[in-house]
């Protein structure tokens, strides 16, 4: 089994590899999330963590630039901090506590909820910007399975669209993207 921190280091990596092959003049192409660009993509990742950090286990990630300033950056130090804590002996030992997710260990939280965010939005970036939108396969059976059974919590949290319809024998990343409302 994969530990959260090489998990998180696999899917940041194919993340960084498209923000980084981001062209001059692209970060603000139409992204597939309605009223996104592709800058906002990278945006949501470091914005809404901290506060989902501090607010349940009280960790502080370091802060960098402004997305609008500098993308690349404040993504670099956002996933670096990320992986910092990971990385760190002592998150074994923590506990993230959410009001609408109960209390777990703070290294599946973040697997759970924020690599696996990840892991999609890195759909996201690639289409809006014109690169390689393929995903691991297996990965994107293993996240589908798992939210199957939570349709409707997930629906009714405002955070996917209306799921998609695709061919039955659509192969998984097709049917993941559909499944969180995107159009493949």
């Amino acid at each position: 089994m994969t530990s959260a921190a090489d998990e998180h280091r696999l899917i940041a990596r194919g993340f960084t590899e498209r923000v980084h092959g981001v062209a001059p003049g692209a970060w603000d192409a139409p992204a597939p999330c309605p009223g996104w660009v592709a800058r906002d993509v990278v945006r949501h990742l470091v914005e809404w963590f901290p506060g989902f950090l501090k607010a349940g286990a009280g960790v502080d990630l370091p802060q960098g630039p402004s997305v609008d300033d500098d993308p690349v950056a404040a993504w670099t130090v956002h996933r670096d901090g990320v992986q910092a804590l990971l990385d760190d002996p002592a998150t074994a030992d923590r506990v993230l506590t959410n009001a609408h997710t109960g209390s777990m260990p703070l290294d599946a939280a973040v697997d759970t909820f924020y690599t696996s965010d990840v892991f999609m939005h890195t759909w996201d970036l690639a289409r809006a910007t014109g690169q390689d939108e393929r995903l691991d396969p297996a990965r994107c059976a293993r996240l589908l399975e798992g939210m199957l059974p939570m349709d409707a919590v997930l629906r009714s949290s405002g955070h996917y669209g209306p799921r998609v319809e695709v061919a039955d024998d659509a192969d998984a990343q097709t049917r993941l993207l559909a499944f969180i409302g995107r159009t493949p």
